[in-house]
């Protein structure tokens, strides 16, 4: 890629849910859909007016068809008076599919699994737990939000690798041209799905993709050379010791 400089491109905001129920409760949850908590919708009004204070008001979202999501991003745009603009929801920004995990309580299979086995499957850009059981993979495909997809678009298991595969697209083909014409984006997704965008955008390595987390309802700041290589490698959070905090508890999740 040629070399860019600074210009009149958009900005984009990453923006993780707040936590959901079986956040709260140390559950893997993959693409099972549940609800934000109270705690978890306090904070998508909070990461509001960390935007409001920095003068950030997007153009356009882009949410996940999980309700984790779209309820945090109504309720961003709700406190921006902002519920008007347009809001486009995809598949390729899930949750990753954490296959025979999801449901379960992350300090158990930490503890049956090992500490490093578990920090591979959770962690690593190739590790892949076992596979979601026929029966509900097969649930999964039939229902209506991914209807219009190939089956084999509905994953049975993936590595945050695969997930790198899936986002790339529309990274490219949707959100990148709209930095390009100077729009304020905003991305309201997943722990993980943030984390394979940032593995795009900041072409990170196998150790940085490990030892990547990304907090709930923290604001991350990306701007852009005209090429869309980021100013700022990694970004910047709104509220860097409050994004600290969170990615620490991250981090620490299923550990005894």
């Amino acid at each position: 890629m040629a070399e860019g400089r600074p210009g009149p491109t958009g900005t984009l905001i990453l923006l993780r849910h707040g936590p959901s129920t079986t956040n709260a409760e140390g559950r893997f949850t993959g693409w099972a859909d549940v609800p934000l908590t109270v705690h978890g919708a306090n904070e998508a009004v909070e990461a509001a007016q960390l935007l409001v204070r920095e003068g950030l008001v997007p153009d356009v979202v882009h949410t996940s068809p999980m309700l984790r999501a779209i309820r945090s991003a109504d309720l961003v745009l709700a406190e921006l008076d902002r519920l008007w603009i347009p809001v486009q929801r995809t598949w390729r920004l899930n949750e990753r599919q954490y296959g025979a995990l999801t449901g379960c309580l992350k300090r158990e299979i930490s503890a049956e699994a090992g500490a490093d086995r578990y920090r591979h499957w959770r962690r690593s850009l190739h590790g892949r737990p076992a596979p979601l059981p026929p029966e509900a993979l097969a649930r999964l495909r039939a229902d209506p939000r991914y209807a219009g997809l190939r089956p084999d678009a509905v994953p049975a298991v993936e590595s945050l690798a695969d997930m790198t595969v899936r986002v790339t697209p529309y990274w490219a083909d949707v959100i990148a041209p709209q930095l390009l014409g100077g729009a304020t984006v905003l991305v309201v997704a997943h722990g993980n799905s943030l984390r394979a965008l940032a593995t795009v955008l900041d072409r990170l390595t196998e150790n940085e993709v490990r030892d990547l987390n990304i907090p709930t309802g923290a604001p991350l700041r990306y701007d852009f050379d005209t090429t869309l290589r980021p100013l700022i490698r990694g970004g910047t959070y709104l509220n860097p010791a409050r994004a600290r905090a969170g990615a620490e508890r991250v981090a620490a999740e299923g550990r005894p």
